[in-house]
C-alpha cells in the first residue's frame, strides 16, 4: 500500500530502506519490525559521501580556522588545536571518555530504536560519517546485535553523550555487546562475526554521540506504550461502568459535541462502543449520577489523549532532525556550530506527557476503589464472607501506592539545570532523566489498569455477566481463562502479574485489537452512530 504526504514509502515492498525521506512513528515501528531487510537508499548514500568529500577537503586545505570537534578539544577545551595526525586518536578518546554511564541497561527495545534513529539522522548528509561506519552500525540491527548501554549518565544538553557514547563504543572493539543470551566483551564479540574495529575518522566520533537519540528511543517507545494504554483506559472505563451499574448518558456525543474537545469525543465514542448491545445498560438505575471517577472519563482521558497527540507531533519532528554539532552544509560551503542536540523540545514533552499518563492511572485507581466500597448492591471488596476474607482490599493498595510514587515522579526534570564542562554548557534539558521517569510511569500505569481489570472482571462476576456488552463480556471470558475468579482469599501477587501481562503483550491486547477492528466497532468509535 502507497500512503501519500509526510514519510511516503511503499509499504509492500521487501526491504526498507533508511533514506532521506521522513519518517512518522509509524514508519519507524515498522523499520524496528523488520531490521534484518534494512538497506539506505541510493540518495542517502550520495548524500553521505557529499558531507564526506566536503569536510576532508576542508581539512585538506587547513589554515588558521578550527573547526570545533574536527581538530579541536571538546566542550570547554574547545580552544585546544589538535594536529591532523592526531584526529583519528581524538575521535577514539572521545569515546573511551565520554562512555561513563551507569545504572540499568537500556531496554533492548530502545537500544534497537536508538540504532536506527541515529542512522536515520547521520544519512541526512550533514554530519561527516562515513560508509563504513553506517554499515556496521546497521549490520548490528539486522543481526540484532546490540551494545550494552548504561541508562544513566545523559543531561539532555550536548545531546546523551554517555549513553550514545556506550551505543557506538564497540566500532572500536570497546564495551559490551549482547551476544548468546548475555553480554560479552565487545572485542569477542565483533570476533565472532568477523568484524574489525573501525579506525574512525575526523569528527565522526563526535557526530556519533552527539545527538538526542536516547531521549528520542525512549520517546518512540513510550509512545508506542502510551497508544495502548489509551485504548485500555477507555475500554477499562467501560468495564468497570458496567461493573458499577453506572449511567451511560455522560457519553453521548451532544455533550461532547458542544465542548468541542477533540480527546475527550475520541474517549466518549470509545467507551460507547464498548458499552454497544449492552441489555445492562438498558436496566433502570437508582442514582440520578456516578462519580466523577466514571462520569468525567471523557474529559480526564480525552485530556491525555490529546497531550499524547501533541507529543506525537513533536517526536516526529525529532526523528526526522539532524541533531549533532557542528552540522556541514556541502552545498552551502558551510560548517557551522549550533545548538540542535539541545533536548528541551523533548524534555518539555515528557515532562507534560508523563502527567498525562499518570492521570489515566490516577482516575483508574479511583474506580477501582469505587467498585470495593460495597455500593450499588455488589458486597465489599467484592468477596463472600467480608472479615474472614479481605477480598480485593490490598489490591487497591498497591495502586494506591503506584499512583503517589507516579505524583511524585511527575516533578517536572526540565525544570532543573546543572552547569556542565567548567560551564561552557550552562543550560541543560535534562530530557534523558525525564524520559526515564515517563518510562517508570508507564509501567506504574500499566500495573494500576491491570488492578481495575482483574476488580472489574471480579464486580462482574458477583453482579452477573449476562447481558454485558458482547465486546466486554469477550475481555471478561479472555481474561478468565488466564485469571480465576476468587470466591475466597487466594495468593494474588502472581494474579496482579498476570493480569497485566494479559493486558498488555498477551491475549487481552489481541483481542482488544480485534475487537475494535470490526466495522461495528469502528462506526461507533469514530463517532458515525
Amino acid at each position: 500500500m502507497v500512503r501519500e504526504g509526510r514519510g511516503v514509502y511503499l509499504r509492500a515492498v521487501e526491504r526498507m530502506q533508511i533514506g532521506l525521506e521522513p519518517w512518522g512513528m509509524q514508519e519507524v515501528l515498522d523499520a524496528l519490525k523488520q531490521t534484518h531487510r534494512l538497506s539506505f537508499s541510493d540518495g542517502a548514500l550520495e548524500a553521505v559521501s557529499r558531507c564526506v568529500q566536503f569536510l576532508d577537503a576542508q581539512i585538506e586545505a587547513g589554515g588558521n580556522n578550527p573547526v570545533y570537534g574536527v581538530n579541536t578539544g571538546f566542550g570547554d577545551l574547545a580552544y585546544q588545536t589538535i594536529p591532523n595526525d592526531q584526529l583519528a586518536r581524538l575521535q577514539e578518546n572521545l569515546l573511551l571518555s565520554h562512555a561513563c554511564g551507569v545504572g540499568e541497561p537500556v531496554p533492548e527495545p530502545v537500544v534497537r530504536t536508538m540504532l536506527l534513529l541515529k542512522l536515520k539522522a547521520l544519512v541526512r548528509g550533514h554530519s561527516g560519517v562515513r560508509q563504513p561506519t553506517l554499515d556496521r552500525l546497521l549490520d548490528w540491527l539486522r543481526v540484532d546485535c546490540l551494545p550494552r548501554v548504561p541508562s544513566q549518565g545523559s543531561l539532555g544538553a550536548s545531546g546523551d553523550l554517555a549513553p550514545l557514547a556506550h551505543l557506538v563504543l564497540p566500532l572500536i572493539g570497546q564495551g559490551e555487546m549482547r551476544h548468546g543470551g548475555g553480554y560479552e566483551p565487545a572485542a569477542t564479540v565483533l570476533k565472532a562475526y568477523g568484524w574489525e574495529p573501525l579506525s574512525l575518522g575526523p569528527k565522526e566520533g563526535l557526530a556519533l554521540i552527539n545527538g538526542t537519540q536516547l531521549m528520542l528511543a525512549y520517546g518512540v517507545q513510550s509512545l508506542h506504550r502510551v497508544a495502548r494504554i489509551a485504548a485500555w483506559a477507555d475500554a477499562m472505563a467501560a468495564w468497570s461502568l458496567e461493573a458499577w451499574h453506572g449511567r451511560s448518558e455522560p457519553f453521548h456525543p451532544a455533550i461532547h459535541r458542544v465542548r468541542g474537545q477533540q480527546g475527550a469525543q475520541v474517549s466518549a465514542a470509545q467507551v460507547r462502543a464498548w458499552l454497544t448491545g449492552s441489555k445492562q445498560q438498558a436496566e433502570p438505575r437508582t442514582q440520578v449520577q456516578d462519580p466523577y471517577s466514571f462520569r468525567c472519563v471523557p474529559q480526564v482521558h480525552g485530556a491525555s489523549r490529546d497531550a499524547w497527540k501533541h507529543a506525537v507531533g513533536t517526536l516526529e519532528r525529532e526523528i526526522n532532525a539532524v541533531t549533532d554539532n557542528p552540522l556541514i552544509f556541502p552545498e552551502e560551503g558551510l560548517i557551522l556550530s549550533g545548538g540542535n542536540f539541545h533536548g528541551q523540545p523533548l524534555a518539555l514533552v515528557f515532562d507534560y506527557l508523563a502527567v498525562a499518563v499518570h492521570e489515566w492511572g490516577s482516575i483508574s485507581e479511583r474506580r477501582t476503589f469505587k467498585l470495593l466500597s460495597g455500593r450499588q448492591g455488589l458486597p465489599p471488596f467484592l468477596v463472600a464472607e467480608p472479615g474472614l476474607n479481605s477480598g480485593w482490599m490490598i489490591p487497591q493498595y498497591t495502586a494506591a501506592s503506584l499512583v503517589s510514587q507516579s505524583k511524585q515522579l511527575c516533578t517536572p526534570a526540565s525544570a532543573d539545570t546543572i552547569d556542565s564542562s567548567n560551564g561552557q554548557e550552562d543550560h541543560v534539558s535534562m530530557g534523558a532523566n525525564g524520559a526515564l521517569k515517563l518510562w517508570r510511569i508507564l509501567d506504574n500505569v500499566e500495573q494500576v489498569l491491570a488492578i481495575e481489570a482483574l476488580t472489574a472482571a471480579q464486580a462482574c462476576d458477583l453482579r452477573g455477566t449476562r447481558g454485558m456488552a458482547p465486546g466486554l463480556l469477550k475481555l471478561q471470558t479472555s481474561l478468565r481463562e488466564r485469571v480465576p475468579h476468587a470466591s475466597q482469599d487466594v495468593y494474588l501477587h502472581p494474579l496482579l502479574i498476570a493480569g497485566r501481562d494479559w493486558m498488555f503483550t498477551g491475549a487481552g491486547n489481541a483481542l482488544r485489537q480485534e475487537i475494535e477492528s470490526t466495522p461495528e466497532f469502528r462506526l461507533t468509535a469514530h463517532g458515525l452512530d
